[in-house]
């Protein structure tokens, strides 16, 4: 089966999955969102780290690979609010997935004498 998004041709849904969600900072932000509905400032301090120009960019990409939804009130000063969509939801049993996964693997490194920082 062959999967053409953005110009991009994908031989597999599995590749295209991966391309959606790949990057140090989408699969948090959808983490975060899962939680609750955050503005563009809380986001950044959740991530600490992240760039203003890296943080506008991915919440774009994910807005346009409909992961995420973006919501513009009319108001001064203006008030943006981010919210997962039904689609980037059904990512978020994977990531607990993933999340255990990296707790066993945290254990077994830890077994071999390398220290893993946690989030």
């Amino acid at each position: 089966m062959h999967i053409i998004y953005k110009a991009k041709e994908y031989e597999c849904p599995f590749l295209l999955a991966i391309d959606l969600i790949s990057g140090k900072w989408k699969a948090l932000i959808l983490w975060y969102l899962s939680q609750e509905t955050l503005r563009y400032g809380e986001l950044k301090k959740h991530l600490g780290k992240i760039t203003q120009k890296m943080l506008t960019q991915t919440l774009r990409a994910l807005e346009e690979d409909k992961l995420i939804t973006r919501k513009v009130y009319a108001v001064v000063p203006p008030k943006v609010e981010y919210s997962i969509t039904k689609n980037g939801s059904k990512l978020i049993p994977i990531f607990h997935l993933l999340q255990e996964w990296g707790e066993d693997m945290g254990e077994v490194l830890l077994d071999k004498n390398i220290s893993c920082k946690t989030l």
